[in-house]
């Protein structure tokens, strides 16, 4: 068996890490079977070299008293005879692992006395020596992070001199980050003086230039572009030269705030007193100014590289040609291809791989996949980055039996697909219901044997995430992180994607806290993640917080996270808010791709802005970017909603002549507009279309008919279509019954409602809030008699609530001729913070203008059954509010 698997039976056999505190998501009862349905792969990790090590570490600094152990304090000079703080105070985890293992080998090889000799007193030489012998720079500057407590003058002094001596031992990276690190503690007040310091005792150890480069990286570095800029006037004064690559860094940093004036007065000095310049400092401004929304002025200053003998390479032609495909504009990238081929710069395969992506993302796998074919015809390979981008497309298309031939055309020309590839098919096969191909393809995996550990670990969580089984999935992360491997952002960010769609975004803003401690940047996936959670929960203002933390932090922003809290103000009825996003969108340059109009259409469409959806499907269109099925279905339903079924079926036609095949969506929504509109004759011949165009009726279709005919008061037609819904491959589902339920309930046939109430009960389905309702309002104008009985049937079905129960009986109240009685249960609720809704605030404005009438003998009877339903609604809600705990505040912590 190999050394790096070994292959388990149907269950995951995970042991919870003791190590994980309350921080980490807490286990529930799903509703899934203890025993795994697949067959997955557990990776084999090798003990770490030092277990106490490992196990003193935590991963919750929080959770830590200050008056614990620390061990790594006995290492430090500033822990003696003080109350210690935590060394993960200072840094994280993963960065104390590091140090760790890098001291006990300090300490194996005799060098002890460097240790001893430092926890004495903060020396910059045994410091460095230290740091020397740590191996590599990351765990030196960690080390150097952890050893730097006090921000006195002596020891800033003393940090300076550490700093020469590294960089005299040419680590100018090293010394930089040593820079760095002591000016964000002591901040931009104090660093005048570091400055002073490092120009007064530079002289022994390195040159004017090696020092003031130094000091002008470091404040980019910290963010401090003025004090770079008054290093860089320090450069010229002194008759220095600044390096290309520091100007390059200043560039980059200028333009990533905003701060245009200072980029071309220093493009100006660059140009009279050097360094002349480059290709490099070029591509960082086309860069910089394409991600601040100016493509104009990006492609301008490739035309002008010329005229500085600078030919622009194949770095800059990507810049913008990715710029124009974010910008929507794929037909002007596929431009600037051809026109670097006519200039002799021969395209490369990320060239290839952006216009790939750029179809894909806009629905457009045909052209994508011409593109692919394309590529060996100019001696180029696909490579595994497109295959998997060209694959992603095939998946959102829906079209996953395509996706599973790209794979096995990648393996037959032997590119070894990775993590991300089996990501992708594996999400699509258990998300579009062919669980069973994707066991198989874990399955396959487990046996080729294709992926490195810490891949496996990310494919392993990702199936169990899609599989449902997120707290086997945590523990399984959990497991990988005791062990002391880190696995990648792919691992962490699907159990946050995993825990946000199950709703439980407090839980996956823990893990994303998580994966920031063991320093993994976040990708585009988890900020979207992130955002879908809290959208998905109405937690609007907070995730448009988020949002624009994210983007203020440099964090990967992209159009799925504009597009899901689009979606989310749609969802929420804010249409001031959707328009203010998608504004904001389009001003940071990030121009709406196919999937971010059919969402705004679609939104604008069901609040009934049906004129200003087809102006904007217009706009779409002539963007060259491709409305699918969902963009026309929903403008079809925009139009049939508004009586405008001519419009909606010219659309259909032209869905057509563009090669769109309507299905079953769009017939069941024309059928819908007919039945509104009492036209049953054109909703029947629109039924009879179905089969013939290869399409099979649903059950969505059979209830919107059986409505139709409801409202016209058609029972003959109504009973013939529900005795001949199995002909259709269809059975009554819930919303059938209720459906006849609300007929004979609007019909005071209260005991043909309840005779169809137990034969939906007969057959297995269980009623639905819907349901309850329908009986309450019925019950509530029935007889007295007859109405106590079907209410202690309901009563026995544990029927729940909501805002729509709570509007039927305060709606009787007031028919009863007691709004009194309506607005003072409008006050009990309001107390205990119950959500009412405009239905509600209607019937509260109809109260307030109403005057109470007297009642007697059975209407008094009525007014207690009111009474007594609308107490144990109350009740219910007050029970909730008291149970129910505030959802944890998400803060991005950075």
């Amino acid at each position: 068996m190999s050394a790096k698997v070994r292959y388990l039976r149907i269950t995951f056999q995970v042991h919870h890490s003791p190590l994980f505190l309350s921080s980490l998501p807490k286990p529930r009862a799903w509703t899934y079977s203890s025993q795994t349905l697949i067959s997955l792969t557990l990776i084999h990790f090798p003990n770490p070299p030092n277990p106490q090590i490992r196990c003193s570490s935590s991963y919750s600094s929080s959770s830590t008293s200050s008056t614990e152990f620390d061990y790594l304090n006995q290492f430090s000079p500033f822990c003696k005879g003080a109350v210690a703080t935590n060394s993960l105070d200072f840094i994280n985890s993963n960065e104390r692992r590091r140090i760790s293992v890098g001291l006990s080998k300090i300490i194996k090889l005799k060098h002890g006395h460097l240790l001893r000799g430092f926890s004495d007193k903060f020396c910059p030489f045994l410091i460095v020596r230290i740091m020397n012998l740590l191996g590599t720079r990351e765990t030196a500057f960690a080390f150097f992070k952890y050893a730097f407590r006090n921000d006195s003058e002596s020891n800033i002094r003393a940090c300076c001199t550490v700093a020469h001596i590294l960089a005299s031992q040419n680590l100018k990276f090293l010394a930089q980050d040593v820079v760095s690190w002591v000016i964000r503690r002591i901040g931009e007040s104090r660093s005048g003086d570091l400055v002073e310091y490092m120009w007064g005792g530079h002289g022994e150890y390195e040159s004017d230039f090696s020092v003031l480069d130094t000091l002008m990286r470091a404040f980019l570095i910290a963010d401090m572009g003025s004090r770079a800029l008054q290093i860089l006037s320090r450069m010229r004064e002194v008759g220095l030269r600044p390096s290309s690559s520091a100007m390059t860094i200043l560039f980059e940093f200028l333009l990533r705030v905003g701060d245009y004036g200072s980029v071309w007065k220093l493009f100006r000095d660059m140009i009279r007193e050097g360094p002349p310049p480059s290709n490099y400092i070029f591509n960082a401004m086309i860069l910089g100014f394409c991600k601040k929304g100016h493509l104009r002025l990006g492609e301008n200053l490739l035309h002008v590289m010329g005229k500085f003998k600078c030919d622009p390479d194949v770095h800059a032609y990507n810049i913008l040609i990715n710029a124009n495909c974010i910008s929507g504009q794929t037909s002007n990238a596929l431009a600037w291809v051809h026109l670097m081929i006519e200039r002799g710069c021969k395209p490369s395969i990320v060239t290839f791989n952006t216009i790939v992506n750029a179809f894909c993302s806009e629905g457009n796998v045909v052209e994508a996949r011409k593109v692919f074919d394309m590529i060996q015809e100019m001696g180029l390979s696909p490579n595994v980055v497109m295959c998997n981008t060209l694959i992603n497309g095939y998946v959102k298309a829906r079209d996953v039996g395509q996706a599973n031939r790209v794979y096995e055309e990648m393996r037959s020309k032997g590119i070894i697909p990775d993590a991300v590839t089996f990501n992708i098919l594996v999400a699509g096969h258990f998300k579009y219901g062919q669980k069973e191909n994707g066991i198989r393809l874990l399955r396959e995996l487990t046996v080729m044997n294709l992926l490195p550990a810490h891949s496996l670990c990310d494919v392993s969580v990702a199936g169990l995430c899609w599989a449902g089984h997120l707290d086997e999935a945590m523990e399984f992360l959990e497991s990988i992180l005791e062990k002391g491997m880190t696995p990648s952002v792919v691992a962490f960010n699907s159990v946050i994607a995993a825990y946000s769609r199950a709703g439980l975004e407090d839980d996956a803003y823990k893990v994303y806290k998580l994966m920031m401690k063991f320093s993994l940047t976040p990708s585009s996936s988890t900020c979207s993640s992130l955002l879908m959670g809290l959208s998905n929960k109405g937690r609007l203002h907070e995730a448009r917080e988020l949002l624009c933390k994210m983007i203020n932090k440099g964090f990967p922003i992209n159009r799925v996270a504009f597009t899901l809290l689009l979606d989310g103000y749609f969802r929420k009825g804010d249409l001031t808010g959707a328009r203010d996003l998608w504004n904001e969108m389009q001003r940071r340059g990030i121009s709406p791709d196919a999937v971010s109009f059919s969402a705004f259409i679609n939104g604008l469409s069901k609040a009934g802005l049906i004129e200003e959806a087809y102006d904007l499907f217009l706009e779409m269109s002539n963007k060259g970017l491709v409305p699918n099925n969902f963009v026309y279905n929903s403008l079809i339903g925009g139009f049939c909603n508004h009586g405008k079924i001519h419009d909606a079926l010219r659309l259909e036609t032209e869905m057509r002549q563009k090669g769109l095949l309507p299905d079953i969506f769009t017939y069941n929504i024309i059928i819908s507009g007919f039945c509104k509109h009492a036209r049953m004759k054109s909703a029947i011949d629109a039924f009879r279309d179905i089969p013939r165009v290869g399409l099979v009726p649903d059950i969505v279709t059979c209830n919107t008919l059986i409505g139709g005919y409801c409202r016209a008061f058609d029972m003959v037609k109504v009973e013939k279509f529900m005795n001949n819904i199995s002909a259709y491959g269809c059975e009554p589902d819930i919303t059938t019954y209720n459906i006849r339920i609300h007929d004979f309930c609007s019909n005071r046939k209260m005991s043909r409602a309840v005779k169809m109430l137990d034969e939906l009960l007969s057959a297995g389905i269980v009623p639905n809030t819907v349901t309850y309702n329908t009986m309450i309002n019925g019950v509530c104008r029935d007889i007295l008699d007859r109405a106590m009985i079907i209410t202690a049937k309901l009563l026995k079905m544990a029927f729940i609530p909501n805002v729509i129960t709570t509007n039927v009986l305060l709606s009787h109240f007031c028919k009863q001729g007691m709004p009194k009685r309506a607005l003072m249960w409008c006050q009990k609720l309001s107390e205990i913070s119950f959500e009412f809704d405009e239905v509600s605030y209607k019937i509260m404005d109809q109260a307030n203008i109403q005057e109470d009438v007297e009642y007697f003998g059975a209407t008094s009877g009525k007014t207690l059954l009111l009474e007594f339903l609308m107490c144990i609604t109350y009740d219910y809600f007050s029970r909730s509010r008291l149970e129910q705990k505030s959802p944890e505040s998400v803060k991005l912590i950075v």
